[in-house]
């Protein structure tokens, strides 16, 4: 109860705030330090009721719906707290809580510069309150009563001592098909429960638990990652209808840019993060299976990224002395950063709606028809009132730019770069919107589609950066490139000659890839002699080239075989001696070990991926394991455990993936390269 009203309190608070803010930014004199003040109240309260939340959920104070369905004993102390946002009243409270302290550092940001504070803050704010509707008592609160609703609970949940008292026998039901007992939680039942002087924390004396597929180390990192990212996302939003508040486009993109590339950064670490867990973890065998839930988190960040490239040329052409109107690409811009908020409100629409249901292996059930309508005014308030601005502003978004003499620039090749990673997010977001029509696509067809992507955004990557601003020589631009593009070229023919790859798309994207590496290798070998906080764009674009190359070889050069393992009987796959040693019990018998010895040369490892039946779901989970070696991974899934006649037989699936660690080294060489540049912007936008 003490939540739902710190909740609710909060909510007001957050309504007062954005009332505070907009009556500033409008000329009265005496609201703003009432919009400061309720701003900060509305995150206190959000920190407190968030800390009582964990508290409930750690000390396992069941009487708490979501307490008891997302958690239970026996879990570690990190998964229970990771419990906090297992289900969807816990992810969008985790979503408000990382809004409402984002903003706190906002508000510092802002106040130091001129009128920002009050505009920037009016929309921010309104972001943030919305959030905290949707875990309000009206809608998906999170510490609604488990006998609110009524529910069934299993009876091996309830303690057995109350299970005989007189009133139980109404509320104890019995499953024909399963055959499993259940006690109908209700109103009604806990004013008997009450009456006889039983507490609910000893009636019920265990939770539901985490779905197992959730019990996992990346559980604990992945989604407070994301939802740092969903967080930040939401500041270049605010900034760009802040500019078209005041309708002035001179000051924003130098405040905007650290924030977008901050929050490219968090939401593209947040997502291969899951990359990584699915494929080390989830047993789908590989790091990328175009699942709606994946790709709803990937566009927004594409646009994001597609966003930093434009926002890059109009701050230069604002910079030049000639410069008038709201500079290059301001509409772009506006329109990018305005997109980036909405895709994610409609990835949260996606994700949480129901929808995707029946189309993605992790998507959340359907939250109830008035959940589903606020996911829809949520998304249309956000769209309208962004597009709107843009619409009522359209005029004066106008920059006389002297034309081009030649598209061979820097600009153009920006623009270029940024209109192929939209192509791409068109084509993703489309089949990923294909389940709202009834509809699905194969995976094939985000390949396919993808793959001509690829090859011009690698190309782009490189020639970009040889490119002056405005103008330039094509024979010096051959000149420069002349290594890079020999060195690519001298990559593709080993390939063709020592792999034997002969996929001409996939040589093309081997060779974009491999250019823009050695173009960015090239050229940050000499910043880094000069001034190494030069250096993000460079460091970012070799990990994305890295990563590229990684794709390509983990795709082109997997193999892949099914086979039995009689125990004690070797087996040979992909020059490796297999042989299945066993099984182990773990997690207090709860888990098995498979145990394979993986021999190879003089080298012997054992791999032990993981099978046992989930009483969650009533089904057998398994969980893959791998040996790593420098060059490539041995990935086993195990399928299926046998005792046929007198033998123990283990069936698996396994298969080697080379270069898999350019992937992973891709995504991190990336992630040092936005923080280079988010330090690099940030001082900038402080002077």
């Amino acid at each position: 109860m003490i939540g739902s009203i710190l909740l609710t309190f909060a909510l007001a608070a957050g309504i007062a705030s954005v009332v505070m803010y907009f009556l500033t930014f409008r000329g009265m004199t005496n609201t703003l330090q009432i919009a400061r003040i309720s701003y900060h109240v509305m995150t206190a309260l959000v920190i407190i009721s968030a800390s009582m939340l964990l508290q409930a959920i750690l000390t396992h104070q069941y009487q708490y719906r979501y307490v008891y369905e997302y958690s239970g004993g026996g879990l570690s102390f990190g998964l229970l707290m990771s419990t906090f946002y297992a289900g969807q009243e816990g992810s969008f409270f985790l979503w408000a809580l990382f809004t409402a302290v984002t903003g706190v550092i906002l508000q510092q940001y802002c106040s130091k510069r001129d009128d920002l504070e009050a505009r920037v803050m009016t929309i921010f704010t309104l972001a943030a309150t919305f959030l905290l509707m949707m875990i309000s008592p009206a809608l998906k609160n999170p510490f609604a009563y488990i006998w609110s609703e009524p529910t069934f609970l299993a009876i091996a949940n309830i303690n057995s001592n109350y299970l005989n008292a007189p009133f139980m026998r109404n509320f104890i039901f019995n499953d024909g098909q399963s055959g499993q007992s259940f006690v109908k939680m209700s109103s009604e039942l806990y004013d008997l429960l009450s009456g006889s002087n039983i507490a609910i924390s000893d009636f019920i004396i265990q939770g539901k638990g985490l779905n197992p597929m959730l019990q996992n180390f990346w559980m604990q990192i992945h989604p407070p990652m994301l939802f740092v990212g969903f967080a930040l996302s939401t500041v270049p939003f605010a900034f760009a209808l802040a500019a078209l508040m005041k309708n002035e486009y001179k000051d924003w993109i130098k405040q905007a840019l650290p924030w977008v590339l901050a929050s490219a950064m968090i939401l593209g670490f947040a997502i291969m993060l899951g990359g990584y867990w699915a494929y080390g973890v989830l047993g789908w065998g590989g790091y990328w299976g175009w699942d709606p839930v994946e790709n709803s988190s990937l566009v927004p960040w594409l646009i994001g990224v597609a966003s930093i490239h434009t926002m890059l040329v109009q701050k230069k052409s604002l910079s030049r002395e000639d410069s008038n109107g709201a500079g290059e690409f301001a509409k772009t811009n506006l329109i990018l950063c305005i997109m980036t908020y909405v895709l994610v409100l409609y990835s949260t629409f996606l994700t949480r709606s129901g929808i995707l249901g029946d189309a993605s292996v992790h998507a959340f059930t359907d939250p109830g028809y008035a959940v589903y309508i606020f996911l829809v005014i949520l998304i249309s308030a956000f769209t309208i009132l962004g597009f709107g601005m843009m619409v009522y502003r359209w005029k004066y978004l106008n920059t006389k730019i002297e034309p081009y003499k030649s598209y061979l620039n820097r600009e153009f090749a920006l623009f270029a770069g940024s209109v192929a990673i939209i192509a791409s997010s068109v084509i993703i977001i489309v089949g990923t919107s294909a389940p709202i029509f009834k509809q699905s696509v194969e995976t094939t067809f985000y390949n396919q589609m993808n793959l001509p992507i690829g090859i011009i955004i690698g190309l782009l990557n490189g020639f970009s950066l040889l490119l002056k601003w405005r103008a330039n020589d094509g024979r010096e631009i051959i000149r420069k490139s002349a290594f890079s593009l020999g060195a690519s070229v001298i990559l593709v023919v080993l390939m063709i000659i020592l792999a034997e790859v002969q996929n001409f798309m996939l040589l093309l994207l081997t060779f974009s890839s491999a250019f823009a590496l050695f173009v960015n290798l090239e050229i940050a070998y000499k910043v880094i002699r000069r001034n190494k906080i030069m250096l993000g764009a460079y460091v970012s674009h070799i990990g994305i080239a890295l990563f590229l190359l990684g794709v390509v070889g983990s795709a082109s050069f997997s193999e892949q075989h099914s086979m039995e393992l009689p125990k004690n009987e070797p087996r040979e796959a992909f020059g490796y001696t297999l042989t299945f040693k066993g099984y182990e019990p773990i997690d207090e018998g709860q888990k098995f070990h498979f145990n394979i010895e993986v021999k190879k040369g003089n080298s012997t490892s054992i791999v032990a991926p993981v099978m046992f039946f989930s009483k969650y779901n009533n089904g057998l989970m398994k969980e893959p394991d791998m040996l790593s070696e420098l060059t490539k991974d041995l990935y086993i899934s195990p399928v299926s455990f046998d005792e046929k006649g007198r033998k123990e037989v283990l069936s698996i699936e396994a298969s080697v993936k080379p270069l898999i660690g350019l992937v992973w080294a891709g995504v991190l060489v990336m992630v040092f390269g936005f923080m280079i540049s988010v330090i690099r912007r940030a001082k900038e936008s402080v002077r």
